[in-house]
């Protein structure tokens, strides 16, 4: 914004703001310490003056809406605090079969396009003897609720008006299919069909899925998923940060665009490098 539209977005949002806090020019500018005829002039439709940032600090703290909101630079009025506090949502894991947090967030993103990007392989595209394999000596995350959290995403998944996409790394697929790292133990016959699960799915939610693989030696990703520009949810293991502001989801949906942005393999192709991986 050029000077005079920042003046007037200031000069906009200040009236709002004084009208909000039943305020006058007059006890403003004494609770704020500023002058009078210097509030007047900031708030005159004749002049073009841009606040001096002591001045917009002290209005703020007065009328408790950020500075960079007054100014037109953030859409919150909210103080950083309060963003934080409201923004934030740490959810625990329920022990319940499926995990109550997860079937929510779902439900409340019916219509909305989800981006994930997962620890390892998709629970979306796991069987239950993967599952099994993964989560059988896990006491925050048992089998029977991992399973129960799969079929849900695999529901959502083939519901016609979703639309997903999950981007993940071709060392963690290739590591899978070797039975490296984690998988080690995990015969080549139930890697082979996890890996044929994994096309099938695929090939049958094509395009309303797409999948895109990454280096992961050039690119890296927490786990974390996107309902939409409403909620971005971080897995830590035993808990869920949720943040809630679209400021924040922006930030990580700007990310999940930089892995698709640098993929190597699109999601045109990810079935036919599936159908080529050789499980050994």
């Amino acid at each position: 914004m050029n000077k005079r539209e920042i003046v007037a977005v200031f000069r906009t949002r200040l009236v709002e703001s004084m009208a909000a806090r039943a305020m006058n020019q007059s006890s403003l500018a004494r609770a704020a310490g500023v002058d009078r005829s210097t509030l007047s002039q900031l708030l005159s439709d004749s002049t073009v003056r841009m606040p001096r940032a002591d001045t917009v600090a002290a209005i703020a703290g007065v009328l408790q809406v950020s500075t960079d909101w007054l100014l037109g630079l953030s859409s919150d009025s909210r103080l950083g605090a309060e963003i934080l506090r409201q923004s934030l949502e740490i959810a625990p894991q329920e022990p319940n079969p499926a995990d109550a947090n997860l079937a929510r967030w779902y439900d409340e993103a019916a219509g909305l396009k989800i981006r994930y990007v997962p620890a390892n392989i998709p629970d979306i595209f796991k069987t239950e003897e993967v599952l099994g394999h993964e989560f059988g000596a896990m006491v925050e995350r048992p089998v029977d609720r991992a399973i129960a959290e799969s079929r849900q995403q695999l529901r959502f998944g083939r519901t016609t008006d979703n639309d997903m996409e999950i981007c993940m790394s071709v060392q963690a697929v290739r590591d899978f299919c070797t039975g490296h790292s984690l998988w080690q133990g995990l015969s080549a016959g139930v890697r082979e069909a996890q890996r044929r699960q994994m096309l099938d799915v695929v090939e049958e939610l094509y395009p309303s899925l797409r999948l895109y693989l990454f280096d992961g030696l050039r690119r890296y990703s927490a786990p974390y998923t996107l309902f939409g520009n409403r909620r971005a949810v971080i897995y830590v293991g035993q808990m869920f940060f949720a943040f809630n502001t679209r400021e924040y989801v922006a930030i990580l949906i700007r990310h999940f665009d930089d892995l698709i942005r640098h993929s190597e393999v699109d999601a045109r192709d990810a079935a036919a490098f599936l159908r080529g991986l050789e499980v050994r």
